[in-house]
């Protein structure tokens, strides 16, 4: 059965190598790395590389849940795009595209069976809002 795929997008008024450098920093990572107030990313760790792996804690601040958010990196070219695969083997293309000094981020990804294809969407551009912030702010 072919995995219906989602895609969320964001301009970044910032320089493609802050985004790049921003999204990829463990450290960066945790600050912005959570669908909403109530939830954060107490840990992150991403060897950025073919064949690498990343694992970032995505917690409810009551401590009333966490998940581990890992994948194994399957493309990377500097700069430019990301793909990888989740452990349940859905897969995600990422690309950054330098837009006369601000940066457009795409993200396409598989969806999951458990919760309504809406709710992912809005759950991932969430994120993705938080890091246009949080990069925002460093520029």
């Amino acid at each position: 059965m072919e995995k219906k795929r989602i895609h969320i997008e964001s301009l970044i008024n910032a320089p493609l190598d802050l985004v790049w450098d921003t999204y990829n920093n463990p450290e960066d990572i945790k600050q912005w790395n959570h669908a909403s107030d109530d939830w954060h990313c107490p840990s992150s760790q991403n060897d950025l590389r073919v064949g690498g792996k990343f694992n970032n804690k995505m917690a409810a601040k009551d401590g009333s849940f966490e998940f581990d958010f890992e994948g194994t990196y399957t493309e990377v070219t500097p700069k430019n795009s990301i793909s990888y695969v989740l452990g349940d083997n859905r897969t995600t293309d990422m690309k950054f595209q330098d837009e006369n000094g601000k940066t457009k981020v795409l993200i396409d990804f598989d969806a999951e069976e458990t919760n309504p294809e809406e709710m992912q969407r809005e759950g991932w551009q969430s994120i993705l809002d938080n890091f246009k912030k949080h990069v925002e702010s460093k520029a």
